[in-house]
């Protein structure tokens, strides 16, 4: 069942188009990478598909009312401010917000996923700590929780693994290959191609606002899109603990 569908999607900033005839289809059960240099347009296609700026074409989720868009999928931007001064649990708490009517107090089924959040993203021992003093990785993972609290079928992230530490950052991808192989489906914009190749079972390469590839990554990732889409050389190999993706070089 596909969980998000772009078809002929444009966005702009100011009087040019950024994001040019975007479409595609994204799935339950898969984890798919949104990869392309700076200023590549992945920012921009995922809030024009939530329908936070003005675009034309279609998306199924933009063409929902806000309710029902929170309940279909959860959005981690890349600004990670909390703005008060609130304890852990009550952050993460903010993201069954959509499935309780104003002024309802959570259930024992909101509980259920509030607390499979804490502990997913390892924050059992944090849930009193006030979360605005918390380090700037330790924030990041408690806006995570309450992205994954939300429960729902589709999780966008901008740049999610930014700021993490390395063992957070792999823990994390293999969260979100987890959730997609519970049936509902992940799309992460991502920088580092290595993780991207090892743990996404799809990426969508965009250059310059289109489409440049889209597939798995072993088919993706070959040497001409490397030059053409990032200017570089890579390493790339399969062994027995998977795919590795090691960039080397630029090409000048």
């Amino acid at each position: 069942m596909a969980l998000l569908t772009l078809s002929n999607l444009y966005a702009a900033r100011g009087p040019c188009d950024v994001l040019h005839d975007i479409s595609l289809s994204v799935a339950a059960g898969e984890f798919v990478g949104l990869l392309g240099p700076n200023g590549a347009g992945k920012t921009t296609l995922m809030r024009a598909a939530l329908g936070l700026m003005q675009s034309r074409g279609q998306s199924n989720l933009a063409a929902l009312d806000r309710r029902a868009r929170a309940r279909a999928v959860a959005w981690l931007p890349q600004a990670r401010e909390i703005a008060w001064p609130m304890d852990v649990e009550t952050v993460i708490t903010l993201g069954r917000a959509p499935h309780l009517a104003p002024g309802q107090c959570p259930g024992a089924e909101d509980r259920v996923a509030i607390d499979a959040a804490i502990t997913r993203m390892g924050l059992d021992g944090f849930r009193t700590r006030i979360a605005t003093q918390l380090s700037g990785g330790e924030q990041a993972r408690v806006l995570i929780a309450r992205a994954l609290a939300q429960d729902t079928p589709l999780l966008m992230a901008d740049e999610p693994t930014a700021g993490l530490d390395p063992g957070s950052q792999i823990g994390l991808m293999e969260l979100f290959a987890q959730t997609a192989r519970e049936g509902r489906a992940v799309v992460a914009s991502l920088h580092d191609l290595g993780l991207a190749v090892r743990h996404c079972t799809r990426v969508v390469v965009l250059d310059r606002g289109r489409i440049a590839a889209d597939g798995a990554p072993d088919a993706v990732m070959s040497p001409d899109l490397l030059a053409r889409v990032f200017h570089i050389t890579a390493h790339f190999a399969s062994g027995p603990e998977g795919p590795v993706f090691q960039p080397l070089g630029l090409i000048r």
